[in-house]
């Protein structure tokens, strides 16, 4: 892993996810600024996406169940060359492909419409499944809200994943402790992850969410973990790389 190049990949992701959401006016900026160093590391250093394979099930796949955060996964799709950075500052305008959650049918390299939140950890159980049954060896990946979290469409889908021993199937919960109604433990407090997930017959790892080495070990380690699906609890500051509320 080049860590420079991670650095700045994530630099231009996060200066996107300013324009775009400063330009439309309306968006999620906090938690897609959070979890940009989680999909650095994806994009950049784990997954097989590229621009020539992104329409394509032949390859690993992703799946942003926090929808709201597509500020971040448009500025991923840019920085990897899928869309032109211009087309960025049409973020939610009316006929845009760039729309407030994201939308499968709009552009390669959305695996998957989300928004409802849950609705994209069933998704991503559904295909990892599908790659079982077709022999196919990519993995999918799926990044979950801690907030999110409190859906029990979250917990029905985990059991599922942990039944089938889906061992393609990677979740990265983006464990920033806050959600829109304030702090996730004084909403419905999901925490503590750790033994849910193990209870629900998972691999289970928590890690630095902004440490790029820790990030690249753990993806590496869910890799090679057979039997289980792999939860990465990441702990993340909602915000990170800006200097003003």
């Amino acid at each position: 892993m080049d860590l420079k190049a991670m650095q700045d990949h994530a630099k231009n992701i996060r200066k996107n996810i300013i324009k775009e959401v400063s330009n439309a006016q309306s968006g999620h900026p906090g938690g897609s600024l959070g979890a940009a160093d989680i999909l650095t590391v994806l994009y950049f250093d784990v997954m097989d996406f590229t621009k020539e394979n992104a329409h394509s099930l032949d390859r690993d796949r992703f799946v942003l169940s926090k929808g709201h955060a597509s500020p971040l996964l448009y500025a991923v799709l840019a920085e990897k060359g899928i869309i032109d950075e211009a087309e960025l500052l049409t973020f939610r305008k009316l006929n845009t492909r760039l729309q407030g959650h994201p939308d499968i049918n709009e552009l390669d390299g959305i695996d998957m419409s989300t928004g409802s939140l849950g609705q994209g950890t069933s998704a991503s159980v559904g295909m990892a499944l599908a790659n079982r049954l077709d022999k196919n060896d990519h993995r999918i990946y799926a990044l979950v809200g801690d907030g999110e979290a409190e859906e029990g469409q979250v917990w029905e889908a985990a059991m599922a994943a942990g039944h089938y021993k889906l061992d393609n199937l990677c979740w990265i919960i983006d464990n920033n402790g806050l959600q829109i109604d304030g702090r996730c433990e004084d909403v419905i407090g999901p925490e503590p992850f750790e033994p849910k997930f193990e209870a629900f017959g998972w691999n289970v790892m928590t890690v630095d969410g902004h440490d790029y080495e820790a990030l690249h070990d753990a993806f590496e380690k869910a890799k090679e973990y057979k039997g289980k699906p792999t939860c990465i609890i990441a702990k993340t500051i909602k915000g990170k790389g800006v200097s003003f509320p």
